[in-house]
This record gives C-alpha cells, sequence and structure tokens, in this order.
C-alpha cells in the first residue's frame, strides 16, 4: 500500500484569516495524487484552535465514574435536535496553557474542574477531533481516583466555567452513552475506549 506523508504536500501559500482563540488560514496547496500526479492547486481554510487533553475520572474501588455537566456554546447553536439542551454531559477537558505537557494538563484540569488528584494517570489515546478543517489533536487519559473527594461544583469563574460535578455508577454512565445523552465526540470516545479497556483497571 502506497504510504503518503507530509513531503508529499506542497503548501505555496498560507493567509491569516482571523487570529484569535479560534485562529483561521487559508492554505493554497496541491498533493500527491494516488495514480502518482499532482493534484491541481487548490484552497482550504484551516481552524487552529490549539491541542486538548481529555480526562475520565474512574474510581476502579466504586467502579464509578466522574461526570461534568456544563454548557456549551457549540450545542447552543450547532444541534440538529432542538429539544437538545446546551449543557452537556462530558468529562474532564483542557486545552494546553504555554509549555505544558500533556500529563500536566491532565492534572491541572481534573483539580480545576472536578476538585480530584490522581497518582495514577493512564494514556488511552490520541486522535483528529475533525481534521477536514481543523488542527486539533485530542489526548484522552484515564485517571484513577476516589470519587468521593469530588466536588459538587467547580469550574474557574476567570474562565467562566460553571461546572456541576456527578459521581455516577460505571453501569449508569455507559446507559447515557446508549440513550444518546452523552453525545460530544470527546467523552463518547474516551468512554468506548474504557468500555474496550476496562478490565486491565478491575485488575489493578
Amino acid at each position: 500500500m502506497q504510504k503518503f506523508s507530509k513531503n508529499d504536500v506542497k503548501i505555496i501559500e498560507r493567509q491569516p484569516v482571523r487570529e484569535g482563540f479560534l485562529s483561521i488560514h487559508k492554505l493554497v496547496l496541491q498533493h500527491k495524487l494516488f495514480e502518482g500526479d499532482w493534484s491541481p492547486i487548490f484552497e482550504r481554510e484551516v481552524m487552529d484552535r490549539g491541542h486538548a487533553v481529555v480526562v475520565l475520572p474512574y474510581d476502579p474501588k466504586q467502579d464509578a465514574l466522574v461526570v461534568l455537566e456544563q454548557f456549551r456554546v457549540g450545542a447552543l447553536l450547532g444541534a440538529s435536535d432542538e429539544t437538545q439542551s446546551p449543557w452537556l454531559l462530558e468529562f474532564v477537558a483542557g486545552m494546553y496553557d504555554g509549555d505544558e505537557s500533556a500529563e500536566q494538563v491532565a492534572h491541572r484540569e481534573l483539580f480545576e474542574e472536578a476538585g480530584l488528584t490522581t497518582e495514577r494517570l493512564h494514556f488511552a489515546l490520541n486522535y483528529l477531533s475533525t481534521p477536514g478543517g481543523c488542527t486539533e489533536e485530542i489526548s484522552i487519559y484515564i485517571a484513577e481516583v476516589d470519587s468521593s473527594r469530588a466536588l459538587r461544583h467547580a469550574g474557574l469563574a476567570s474562565e467562566h466555567e460553571d461546572i456541576r460535578v456527578h459521581v455516577l455508577p460505571y453501569s449508569d454512565v455507559v446507559q447515557l452513552l446508549e440513550q444518546g445523552k452523552i453525545n460530544n465526540a470527546a467523552s463518547v470516545i474516551g468512554l468506548q475506549w474504557l468500555q474496550l479497556h476496562k478490565r486491565r483497571f478491575e485488575d489493578l
């Protein structure tokens, strides 16, 4: 199977469209074709919002997950279902701040958004959230926690966060996923990964 790399793409021009929290650039480019020639020159706009880390706080002793509930503006304007609430059920998540490592982001966000700490942080996977038009890569971790220490309300006022924290049995969270009540990509992917690999945490 033929394998392409970044060397098989020519960026002819890169123009800033908007700079900010969500920066947008227009690229003029061409790339190698599977049949061996080069594509025509074309344009694409891409959004650069940095990378993020998602943490699933799991309590193996109680077989429970810590789930967050908070407002998301994308769900306010983007959901096709008019009954969809913009307050979503999700897991701990946050963007990189400066030169932090993914693990540092995970520990910081776990404390800020749920009041929790962990000595056992397990890497799950990386994925590109929407590579058709966005550069964001998400790193997912599972954090072993004592769920009894979770706050009931958390978040940074300086970041306009108002988070309600739930401690739920693992089976209930899976049921919420199956009912479509957990419907944001990072939470779905992280929870499905945990379903596939949960036995390794039960054996610890």
